[in-house]
């Protein structure tokens, strides 16, 4: 007998979530990971494509420009996994760079998403010497698959691109460099991008576009709960808000209830209410300073070797060394 979609695994997590977040005594929430289902993906995708957002281009650009000095920098016998691969177009850089300097090597795509690690396969299939291993799994799962096929002697290298950083709270994500540390060896090294303060208005620009891009991203964890847990939420009777939070230095994105409201949500078998107005709230992405990010991931165990910044759109990859 096949199993139903809450029976599975990854769905029974994705329902005590979606359950845990609504049902909060505090604000509903609903935890950014979810997001990037494979419809998710595909429409951040296309975000990364609007003009007004820089984060991707300032990201692309960094690596393109410095992809040598970066891996001049690391041990000659290396091992590449990257955390939240995405379609993989950025890690082209790296890789390529990689091969020049070393010959063959092996690259592991660590995503949740099975349609995210396909694409990011065939984009960089076509790379001499690249040995591609995708592992669909969560970060720390798939962190921890990939330190157990390391060679004797070979260094690791985890790439965590795009400010992926940025969406966890300041406390978890220290949580979660220290957590990523203890996986790692003395010498392994992590490339951490991490987007910066900028003007106001530019920032919630990148996160309200005008084509609505990123509101559809945001609506689609509706959709989302509703195709795989049976839920009946009505779209267009929520909004999709973008707001600057100062005292956290953050954008935090929510989506707002029109309409007083019932909303059913059969494979939880609960009804959620929401009153006009009150808000769920989705994912937050920090603005840091140049230092703050520095001084965070040395508490975490590292050390900066390196931090290079885009002068167009204030962005900072940091090569970063496990101590």
């Amino acid at each position: 007998m096949f199993a139903t979609a809450v029976e599975r695994p990854q769905c029974r997590q994705f329902a005590a979530d979606v359950l845990a977040g609504l049902l909060s005594s505090g604000r509903k929430t609903l935890p950014s990971q979810y997001l990037y289902d494979d419809v998710g993906s595909a429409l951040f995708e296309v975000i990364t494509l609007l003009p007004e957002y820089g984060l991707t281009r300032a990201d692309s650009r960094l690596l393109a420009r410095h992809a040598g000095e970066i891996v001049a920098e690391l041990p000659h016998s290396l091992l590449i996994a990257e955390l939240g691969s995405g379609c993989g177009t950025k890690t082209r850089y790296i890789l390529e760079a990689a091969v020049e300097s070393r010959g063959d090597v092996q690259y592991l795509p660590i995503d949740i998403s099975p349609a995210a690690l396909q694409l990011c396969s065939r984009a960089l299939e076509t790379i001499p010497g690249v040995d591609i291993r995708p592992v669909e799994a969560t970060y720390l799962d798939g962190l921890a698959v990939t330190v157990q096929r390391r060679s004797p002697g070979q260094a690791l290298l985890l790439l965590f691109l795009g400010s992926t950083i940025g969406n966890f709270a300041l406390r978890e994500a220290r949580d979660f460099l220290r957590q990523i540390r203890m996986a790692l060896q003395p010498g392994d090294s992590l490339l951490l991008g991490a987007d910066l303060v900028k003007p106001l208005q530019q920032m919630l620009a990148a996160y309200d576009d005008p084509i609505g891009a990123t509101a559809a991203f945001n609506l689609n964890l509706l959709a989302r709960i509703n195709r795989e847990l049976g839920g009946e939420f009505t779209l267009s009777s929520f909004k999709h808000e973008a707001r600057w939070n100062e005292r956290y230095s953050r954008i935090e994105m929510h989506l707002r209830s029109r309409i007083a409201q019932r909303v059913r949500i059969a494979d939880l078998d609960r009804a959620i209410e929401f009153r006009k107005r009150e808000t769920i709230f989705t994912e937050s992405s920090h603005k840091f300073r140049p230092e703050q990010i520095v001084a965070m991931a040395e508490r975490a165990g590292f050390v900066c070797r390196r931090q290079w910044i885009d002068s167009e759109w204030p962005f900072a990859e940091i090569l970063l060394i496990a101590a």
